[in-house]
């Protein structure tokens, strides 16, 4: 028997909370999971800082991607024998389901932000390059690392199989929103996935969904809307990215201006330099870039320290509703009053706007990879979701940007009761 086809002498499974079960009976899926490049995601947190918000968000980007392996096993199951789908997919769509999370750094975007790093690239530079990962997919054929690949980058000549690990109602956002609201213990994304794979069948472009599934759909719909909004928008979650980016800058411009670090960033050099390989990337996990933030909470640049001790100790920023657009002004002042007060603006105040995240919930039409989703009808039509449901179709095209200006209030307080700066910092914060 080929290596594509070969499968393990008992069935494995994975005990999961959001799932039951994950069962592996591939030996390519067996031997992926077993991979260091795979086993680094139990060193990732899937929601980044969450943690410091809801205290049972301590789950991997391990977990995460086996639910999404899990769910796409069981899509292709139900896709089984039906028209538009070819058995020859199958193993293909369990792979880029398994690996679509596998270039995700420590902290995830809020570190790619800082060093204008993109998962993606990474993602495809594991399956594409010399790891594990490559060897066993080329096993299975020369050119299936490529297909991989192409399948998680949204270029793989069949559509069908993207749309399952990326769309508007694909198995990423299916398990992570299920998993999300089990570990961070909110009520908002559940919803019924069993009834929705029910009614979900293949077409030529995309995986549709059957009109009698439409209250699954538009209940999906609702949960995603209410998790950002609830969980990955929350603003003290947003507070600890806020010191995590600082702490990341401030190391970088120390690093630059040649300080020297009592524990030298050595971890973080190529990313200082821009000049990460695959290696330095894959080296850096969150296990050691917390033990780095912990000892730097010793370092003689009280700013580094501080805030290192402060994302620690989950000693967060206060925040305050702040527009930028219409308190421009008052920025600028505050910015002053901070210098003024011998406080750095650029370390310790911060706007932040919850829309520019990488999440959105469902908007039909605003750009050429968000495919509509489409219900078919019992005469086999097709319609878009909105222009059958009134639920969805009252929050599409609706966006929604929330902005707060973070700061050091501790610092603040420290300034004497009856000074002048520290009065006029009060008055700009009451806007």
């Amino acid at each position: 028997m080929s290596y594509r086809h070969e499968q393990l002498s008992e069935e494995k499974v994975f005990k999961d909370p959001v799932h039951r079960y994950i069962h592996v009976r591939d030996r390519v899926i067996w031997d992926l999971i077993g991979t260091p490049e795979f086993q680094r995601l139990r060193r990732i947190k899937q929601l980044g800082t969450t943690y410091l918000t809801f205290h049972g968000a301590e789950h991997s980007r391990f977990s995460h991607s086996l639910g999404v392996y899990e769910i796409v096993r069981r899509i292709v199951e139900n896709f089984k024998g039906k028209p538009n789908w070819s058995e020859d997919e199958r193993l293909l769509c369990l792979c880029a389901a398994l690996l679509h999370d596998l270039g995700h750094g420590p902290f995830s975007h809020s570190f790619e932000k800082v060093f204008d790093l993109d998962h993606e690239d990474f993602t495809r530079e594991i399956v594409l390059g010399d790891t594990k990962v490559n060897k066993i997919l080329s096993k299975v054929d020369p050119n299936f690392p490529q297909d991989v690949a192409d399948v998680i980058n949204k270029t793989y000549r069949n559509k069908l199989v993207v749309s399952l690990i990326s769309s508007q109602i694909d198995a990423d956002r299916m398990d992570y929103l299920q998993r999300d609201a089990f570990f961070t213990g909110v009520s908002y994304g559940h919803f019924d996935m069993e009834r929705i794979l029910r009614v979900m069948r293949p077409m030529e472009d995309q995986a549709v969904i059957k009109e009698s599934g439409m209250h699954a759909v538009e209940d999906y719909i609702m949960s995603r809307y209410q998790m950002y909004w609830q969980v990955y928008f929350h603003p003290v979650t947003r507070s600890a990215e806020v010191i995590l980016t600082k702490i990341l800058h401030r190391a970088k411009e120390l690093y630059h201006s040649d300080y020297l670090f009592k524990l030298a960033p050595t971890h973080f050099v190529s990313f200082f330099e821009k000049e990460v390989s695959l290696s330095d990337y894959l080296k850096l996990d969150e296990n050691v870039a917390f033990y780095y933030f912990h000892i730097w909470q010793d370092e003689d640049d009280h700013i580094l320290a501080d805030l290192c001790r402060r994302f620690v100790d989950r000693d967060l920023f206060k925040y305050v509703e702040f527009n930028p657009g219409n308190q421009y002004r008052a920025l600028m002042d505050l910015k002053e009053c901070f210098i003024e007060a011998g406080v750095d603006p650029a370390y310790y105040l911060e706007v932040d706007s919850s829309s520019d995240l990488p999440y959105d919930f469902y908007r039909q039409g605003e750009d050429e990879e968000r495919l509509p989703i489409l219900l078919q009808m019992p005469n086999g039509d097709l319609k878009e979701l909105s222009r059958q449901s009134d639920i969805v179709e009252a929050i599409s095209g609706k966006k929604r940007t929330d902005h707060k200006l973070y700061f050091a209030k501790d610092l603040i307080d420290q300034l004497p009761k009856d000074s002048d700066i520290k009065r006029r910092i009060l008055e700009i914060l009451k806007g």
